[in-house]
């Protein structure tokens, strides 16, 4: 049996559950950690670093090599690695995980308590999918995809927020009997299929189906406009869509937009995403919709709002990151011009169809208040 020492999330008695299993979370006894800190207050995974003076809140648990293997598993996917002969309270020798490099926070400790609540539902939902790879994907092959495993638990977080149903059936999805599930493919994005039979809306269930579906983080889209000078801003950029669709002009135009980030909310999205790919500091955000843009086959859910700015130059500018490869041209054009777009079908991506129509029944309101 080897002495394991877990600090930070992987000591948070539900995370170690869903990791290594209720019998060794129920197993672990609280211990104190030396020499030992979780690096800054933000971030789902916080790295556990080595800082002298310091002391940690952790959890020692005797486990076999599959609980070992399982927590080794979770631990390199979100950056930990197996730290031999550190040394605990009793003086025995034990097996922590923390992080290779890092910097000790500043001074104060780390909040068990107010982390579970921001972050507890994403980390569990994280934790699900990281495990279910356990055995077929390596730790190493899951690092680089953490980001987007976080995204897609922020969206399962989000989902929660049901819209209403005075129209639309109320049947709960926890009617629809799940018979197998697996995943298709697993890299930066992830396909799933699914046998399953789900209520009939006339009573009674339906026949087993298979199903196929793309599985995508939540995203916030923004029309950025300025009432004063009555001017939108719209991105340019190249997209996978229409290229493998095969359409001979693969750069389309857009609203801005971004995958809302583990622990954001979409409204904090759509103001990053506007700094980043059109420089922009956004005055003030509308609400437009919230929906499925492909709800046959695909989670993807957007988030849309105007955003209301100062849009000075009538030409082309440039931005996105260089760091996440985006080349992105940028449009400011008067409101005609823009809404021409959509009867001379160059305006061929349907959210910003969306935003543009719901602009136009608004823009009186938006110019009178400006």
């Amino acid at each position: 049996m080897a002495r394991l020492i877990l600090a930070g999330p992987l000591a948070w008695p539900p995370l170690l559950a869903r990791v290594a299993g209720a019998a060794a979370a129920e197993a672990a006894q609280r211990v104190d950690l030396p020499d030992v800190a979780v690096a800054g207050e933000e971030g789902c995974f916080p790295p556990v670093v080595p800082a002298a003076g310091g002391q940690c809140d952790a959890r020692l648990l005797a486990a076999g090599p599959e609980v070992f293997a399982r927590l080794s598993h979770f631990a390199a996917a979100i950056g930990l690695v197996a730290v031999p002969k550190h040394i605990v309270a009793d003086g025995a020798a034990a097996v922590a995980f923390l992080a290779p490099s890092g910097d000790a926070p500043p001074g104060g400790g780390w909040d068990m308590a107010a982390w579970a609540q921001r972050w507890g539902g994403i980390a569990l939902d994280a934790a699900d999918e990281i495990m279910g790879y356990w055995g077929h994907v390596g730790a190493g092959d899951l690092s680089w995809r953490l980001p987007m495993i976080l995204g897609r638990a922020t969206a399962r977080q989000l989902a929660r927020n049901a819209a209403p149903s005075r129209l639309r059936s109320d049947i709960p999805a926890e009617q629809v009997e799940v018979i197998a599930r697996r995943t298709l493919h697993a890299g930066y994005f992830l396909t799933r299929e699914h046998v399953l039979r789900h209520p009939l809306l006339d009573g009674g269930m339906g026949e087993e189906v298979r199903r196929e579906v793309f599985v995508a983080t939540d995203a916030a889209l923004v029309l950025p406009y300025d009432p004063a000078r009555d001017r939108v801003l719209l991105v340019e950029q190249f997209r996978m869509g229409p290229f493998e669709r095969g359409d001979p002009r693969p750069f389309v135009l857009e609203p801005v937009a971004g995958r809302v980030d583990a622990g954001e909310t979409p409204e904090e999205t759509a103001r990053r995403e506007c700094a980043e790919e059109a420089g922009l500091d956004l005055r003030a955000l509308e609400h437009i919709s919230s929906h499925y843009c492909s709800p046959g086959c695909s989670t993807e859910f957007y988030h849309c709002y105007l955003g209301l700015a100062d849009l000075p130059e009538l030409e082309r500018g440039r931005g996105g990151l260089a760091a996440e490869h985006e080349d992105i041209r940028t449009h400011v054009l008067p409101f005609d011009a823009a809404m021409a777009l959509i009867a001379s079908g160059e305006a061929n991506i349907g959210p910003l169809v969306l935003m543009l129509l719901w602009l136009g029944a608004e823009r009186g309101r938006l110019r009178a208040a400006a």
